[in-house]
């Protein structure tokens, strides 16, 4: 695999966490509290490898700019500058969640869950959006 390739990879990570995010969440809400855990670790490690990639990536490829043009390249900048300032809030909040979990402080992890989770929701679901619309429907991105 070379590292051109690594964001259809880090796309598909990011979609096995959004999935393992809305299981977990369908889990606790039926009560079932072990399946809950295990989608939520599940989608805690699919994240981790996201990052891990994401970073790895535009660490060898260095910054690309979106090809698309007219109205696309606003509403790809329009969900672009929603999704950075929310992606970096959004790992703080996971932790600040986890945390309390970990620590079998529900009433907490309740609490800050109800800000996370619609958070990294978001994150996740524009984070597919951008890379379809910069490496898929309007791309190759352009280099440099």
């Amino acid at each position: 695999m070379t590292v051109l390739e690594l964001p259809k990879l880090y796309t598909i990570f990011n979609g096995c966490a959004l999935l393992h995010i809305c299981l977990g969440l369908a889990m606790i809400k039926i009560g079932q509290k072990k399946a809950h855990i295990a989608s939520m670790i599940i989608a805690l490690l699919f994240s981790t490898a996201f990052l891990g990639c994401y970073l790895y990536y535009h660490f060898h490829a260095g910054h690309v700019r979106f090809a698309g043009t007219g109205l696309t390249r606003s509403i790809y900048f329009t969900i672009l500058f929603t999704h950075i300032p929310l992606a970096v809030l959004s790992l703080p909040m996971i932790i600040m969640t986890v945390v309390p979990a970990l620590r079998q402080r529900f009433d907490k992890h309740k609490r800050m869950a109800k800000w996370t989770v619609p958070v990294w929701l978001y994150v996740s679901v524009t984070g597919i959006i951008v890379y379809l619309m910069c490496y898929v429907w309007y791309g190759p991105p352009i280099r440099g």
